[in-house]
């Protein structure tokens, strides 16, 4: 099986460690940079991995929600989402996410569930429900250590 060096949708993203905790993806232009929280023995100076993958679930639902209202020119003053995780006590894991819109007093009634419908197509939600192929495996790099 050959890996495409940059695949039709997604592209190259590179991780490198820069100390301490710190963990920083470069991608399309951007860096993101996460750390560990003080008590797991990071700084603290950036949000978590899993808490960047959390705010990326609010902030797609986000983005098909204010489309949804800036191309009916809908009123979006005072819109905002909620989202709360439920966790499983024993293992941790997160079993349930509810993504509250808070829509402005004076939004049409008649929209109400469509802005729903649209927060739902979300691409990450959609992610979740039909799951990647990873395929982890590691290379010796031919230029010696870096760092």
């Amino acid at each position: 099986m050959e890996i495409a060096e940059e695949p039709l949708h997604g592209g190259v993203m590179e991780i490198t460690f820069p100390g301490g905790k710190q963990v920083v993806a470069s991608y399309k232009g951007f860096v993101i940079n996460t750390d560990q929280p003080k008590h797991r023995g990071g700084g603290g100076a950036y949000p978590a991995p899993f808490d960047i993958f959390l705010a990326s679930i609010g902030t797609c639902a986000g983005i098909y929600v204010l489309s949804f209202c800036q191309e009916r020119k809908l009123p979006t003053g005072g819109l905002k989402l909620v989202q709360r995780m439920e966790h499983d006590k024993l293992t941790k894991a997160i079993t349930r996410v509810d993504i509250e819109i808070q829509l402005p007093a004076d939004f049409p009634e008649k929209y109400k569930n469509a802005v729903v419908t649209a927060a739902g197509l979300c691409t990450v939600k959609k992610c979740l429900g039909e799951p990647p192929s990873f395929n982890i495996f590691a290379v010796k790099n031919a230029g010696g250590a870096h760092g």
